[in-house]
Order: C-alpha cells, then sequence, then structure tokens
C-alpha cells in the first residue's frame, strides 16, 4: 500500500472515530427531541419510534405558556448574566496579580485557591442555608449568584493567568514607560490580548451556573424566582398526569441557550485550549 493511501486510511479512520463519538452524545438528544413531539400514547408504544406521526408542538406551547417555565429560562439568564460579570470582575484582577506580581506566599495562595475549586457545593450548602435564613437572604437572586460567583471565581482565576502568562512581559514594561498605572496595563494592554480568552471563560461560567442545580434548588423556593434547572424537576410524572413529553420539551427548550452562546463563541474554544497551556 503507498503512502498516499496509508493517509487516506488514516483519515478515514479518523472520520469514523468522529462520527461514532458525535452519534453517541447527539443521540440522547435526538430522542429528546423526538419524546417531546410525542403524544403520550406515542411515549408507550412497542416498539418505539423515533419520528413521531405527528408532531405534537402544543407540548412546547404548555411548556412555555402555561408552566411559566418561558419565565424560568429569565431567571437563569439573568443569575447567569450577573455571574459572568461578577466572576470577571472579581477573577481579571486576581490572575493578573498571579501572573505579573511576586509576592511571598504567592504559590501557596494559589495553591488555596485551587483547593475551594475542589469543594463541592453539596458539602457548603445546607450550612449557607442556615446563613443566608439568618440574614434574609432566601429566596433572593443576590444570594444565589453570589454563590455562583464563588463557584466559578477559582478556576477563572488559574484559567486566565494561563492566558497571561503567555503575554511578554516587555508590553508591561513599555506601558509603564508610556506612563500607565498596573490598572491601565491591565484595561489597555492585557485585557484587549487576551480576548478570545476572555470569551471563553464567558462561555465556561455560563454552562457552570447555567446547569447549576443545587443551589438555587435550595436556596429559592418560590415558583416565579425558580431557574430552569430546578424548574425542570416540577415537570417529572405524578400520579395524576404523564409529563414526560413536556419534560422532554422542557430540556430541549433548556439547552437552546447554551447552543446558542456554544455556537457564538465555539471559535474561540481551541484558541484558548492552546494559548492557554502554551508559555512564553
Amino acid at each position: 500500500m503507498s503512502m498516499k493511501a496509508m493517509k487516506r486510511m488514516g483519515k478515514l479512520r479518523l472520520y469514523i472515530i468522529y462520527i461514532i463519538v458525535a452519534a453517541f452524545f447527539l443521540f440522547p438528544i435526538l430522542w429528546t427531541l423526538s419524546m417531546s413531539l410525542k403524544s403520550v400514547q406515542e411515549l408507550y408504544e412497542v416498539p418505539p419510534s423515533l419520528l413521531p406521526d405527528r408532531p405534537m408542538f402544543e407540548n412546547y406551547e404548555h411548556v412555555l405558556i402555561q408552566s411559566q417555565f418561558l419565565r424560568a429560562i429569565g431567571n437563569s439568564l439573568l443569575i447567569s448574566l450577573f455571574t459572568i460579570l461578577g466572576t470577571l470582575f472579581v477573577s481579571i484582577p486576581a490572575a493578573y496579580c498571579f501572573s505579573r506580581m511576586r509576592f511571598r506566599g504567592s504559590k501557596t495562595l494559589q495553591f488555596i485557591i485551587l483547593m475551594f475549586q475542589m469543594i463541592s457545593p453539596l458539602v457548603v450548602v445546607v450550612p449557607l442555608y442556615q446563613y443566608f435564613s439568618k440574614i434574609n437572604m432566601l429566596n433572593t437572586f443576590s444570594g444565589v449568584i453570589m454563590i455562583c460567583i464563588a463557584i466559578s471565581a477559582p478556576f477563572q482565576v488559574w484559567f486566565l493567568k494561563g492566558f497571561m502568562d503567555t503575554i511578554p512581559k516587555a508590553l508591561d514594561e513599555a506601558a509603564t514607560i508610556d506612563g500607565c498605572t498596573p490598572m491601565m496595563t491591565l484595561t489597555r494592554v492585557i485585557l484587549p490580548v487576551i480576548a478570545p480568552g476572555i470569551l471563553s471563560s464567558v462561555l465556561l461560567i455560563f454552562i457552570s451556573s447555567w446547569s447549576q442545580f443545587i443551589v438555587p434548588y435550595i436556596l429559592i423556593d418560590k415558583t416565579s424566582m425558580m431557574t430552569a434547572a430546578v424548574r425542570l424537576v416540577n415537570l417529572q410524572s405524578s400520579l395524576h398526569e404523564i409529563t414526560t413529553h413536556y419534560l422532554a420539551a422542557a430540556s430541549i427548550v433548556s439547552i437552546f441557550p447554551i447552543i446558542l452562546i456554544f455556537a457564538t463563541l465555539q471559535r474561540y474554544i481551541v484558541s484558548a485550549l492552546t494559548a492557554g497551556a502554551v508559555k512564553g
């Protein structure tokens, strides 16, 4: 076999692997989409069919209007937006400090920050519930947002520091000669250079806060303030009504914002992973 033919066979095997992996992840989504368009009778027919006889778009109307799931989507968007802003507000200066400044205990402090990332929200959510109850911050978006920021910030500090480490310090020195303060250097020199990293950070923070379940589930019990992840629980099957098709429709609606923001920012993901891993 010639070298050219071997390369073609290698590419063919690689594409086959790509197709298998894509099918592995896409099939559950396609099956959920199919369930969201089925009637109750079609949900339990044997053998099951992938395509419904008649798409039941009424399921989406019920989810978005009658069950107030659209309001839950808005609540999740609100929490995610302020979590992104708060996390970047905390993480960018911290990453700049660790990347550009040398001080005693820097390595130890970075390790401690990384340790906080290893703590599961399940460990602290019950004590936080008791604390927030005493300061009257239950059933508030601000309480959920603060916890989401605390969850996201440790990893983002390390993530953004990796980008800043790739920038030559000669740029900082040139900015200092031109009369820039450290804050001016950060905002006018560093941030424009690491813009792809910031956009990738936005994507990661959004996915983390959007899919957060345990924190809003514990701290919020008002139906009008529930997030999309928590509202899905209320659409599960009960003893009085089969709601599997509604649950499937709500699941499809809830992943749409993630798909939208991923499609918008996906071109920055590869550059983020490579740039943050190379130093100098």
